[in-house]
């Protein structure tokens, strides 16, 4: 039986009045297990057909996402490493479903380690536009910049940064943002000891004045006409709707977006903010006791333009466009023509890298940045773009994070492997395989795994000694 904090029960009673005997029942429930299927590596209906085993069913408000049951292993899959889909919480997969970033846009995530919502925004974006995917913290962004790799995102950069330090790179840069703001994570005390052990009505409090001083950072990087969600997993109201509430306060070109809500979400409680603004209606709960999810809360603010005017130039870019500042380009002819070459030979289907200009070095690693980055000196940047190829004395190899962001058909060669052979690969094992000569693309049912290297009659394994693992 979970022990619940005696404050948070008491408060939890005074807010749920009749429903509280209901939400402490759920604690007693076996929690709902989710992952969300990446668009960018595949198709619904082959994700349906390859993953039936995991008995898989839809949750309400995420289009990719699915429950599994609880007998099923995902994690420790070769499909798990090949970015296939990413583990994830059912009820922090609405935060990027209600934003809904559209191809083209540029996007931060504000503070986004481990990953799940900017890999679920990079799937909705397709490889266009632009991702920023920012974590204060360098080892939890390392883990982010992981995923980001796994998951096969190209037009992505991972930042690790406070939201203030970013102001002056992204002024009123943006379309739309993602603020899923740390909290007192009351929605994961189901699963997570550490976070009930260590609530405390101090750290709600604590909690709330950073997650102001979040959102003042958002609010600037903001374009005009553009949308922002702000999102805890937390129930507390001093975070939930007096969050947005106070925030609205000091903002008067924001507003709550009404007409957009998704199945499964509650209404937001306005009785419970400082005001009583009725528009805070338009805010959404994510209860554990009314779906299948630990709880989440989610606000998507509009930001208005002062005129449709500047609304239409910020659309069409004119206004950002002007003040941006390009990072220095590589320029040696040479190493141009050799990546070039490389791309060409190792994955000739994805012409369009090789017609990129964007390309960085970074030390002896090789990026291709997305193309809307601004200039980024002076920012701790773990991976400005997409990593392409090392720089090793007079020749080029080719990325992890490249095979990752291929599919099949843009591959010069392919080795396609079982389940059980693709574990092996996972593990660094050497496989007994003829075949081209030559830099190959490992798959396990058209995921791409990472690089081997035809020589003789076996393939050399190439898969990154860091992320080798016995499944």
């Amino acid at each position: 039986m979970i022990q619940l904090p005696a404050e948070f029960e008491e408060r939890m009673k005074q807010l749920l009045g009749g429903e509280y005997c209901r939400f402490a029942e759920s604690y007693e429930k076996e929690r709902a297990q989710g992952l969300r299927m990446n668009r960018l590596k595949g198709e619904r209906e082959d994700f349906l057909r390859q993953f039936a085993d995991f008995g898989l069913r839809p949750v309400p408000w995420a289009a990719d996402g699915f429950y599994y049951d609880g007998e099923a292993r995902p994690g420790k899959s070769p499909y798990h490493e090949a970015g296939a889909y990413y583990i994830q919480e059912p009820s922090a997969m609405s935060v990027v479903s209600l934003l809904d970033p559209r191809p083209g846009e540029r996007v931060l995530d504000l503070c986004a380690a481990p990953g799940g919502k900017t890999s679920h925004a990079a799937s909705l974006l397709g490889g266009t536009g632009l991702l920023v995917s920012n974590e204060i913290h360098p080892a939890r962004a390392r883990i982010l910049s992981q995923n980001v790799e796994r998951m096969g995102c190209r037009e992505t950069a991972v930042t690790s940064a406070s939201p203030a330090e970013l102001i002056p790179y992204f002024p009123e840069y943006f379309d739309c943002m993602i603020v899923d703001a740390p909290c007192s994570g009351e929605g994961m005390f189901r699963k997570d000891e550490e976070a009930r052990l260590q609530w405390s009505a101090e750290n709600v409090r604590l909690c709330a004045e950073r997650q102001q001083e979040i959102l003042e950072a958002a609010a600037s990087m903001l374009r005009p006409g553009g949308r922002l969600v702000y999102s805890t997993c937390t129930f507390a109201p001093e975070e939930d709707e007096q969050a947005v509430d106070r925030f609205l306060e000091r903002h008067g070109e924001f507003s709550v977006v009404k007409d957009r809500t998704l199945p499964g979400l509650s209404a937001g409680h306005p009785e419970w903010s400082e005001s009583g603004r009725p528009d805070l209606a338009g805010t959404h709960r994510i209860w554990p006791h009314m779906a299948e999810g630990e709880g989440h809360f989610l606000a998507l603010l509009e930001k208005k333009a002062e005129s449709p005017k500047e609304s239409e130039e910020a659309d069409r870019g004119k206004k950002r466009g002007n003040r941006m500042k390009f990072p220095a380009y590589v320029k040696d002819k040479a190493l141009l023509r050799g990546v070039r070459d490389l791309l060409k030979e190792v994955c000739p289907g994805a012409k369009e890298l090789g017609d990129r200009e964007e390309w960085f070095l970074f030390g002896d690693q090789l990026y291709l940045l997305p193309r809307e980055l601004p200039d980024f000196s002076g920012l701790r940047v773990p991976r400005p773009g997409l990593h392409v190829a090392s720089v090793c004395r007079s020749r080029l190899e080719p990325a992890h994070a490249l095979a990752a962001s291929l599919r099949e058909g843009e591959a010069a060669r392919i080795c396609r492997l079982s389940e059980e052979e693709a574990r092996k690969f996972i593990n660094g094992e050497a496989l007994p395989r003829s075949g081209e000569k030559g830099w190959t693309l490992v798959t396990v049912d058209g995921y791409s795994l990472g690089w081997g290297k035809q020589a003789g009659g076996m393939l050399k394994n190439h898969y990154p000694k860091g992320l080798r693992r016995q499944l």
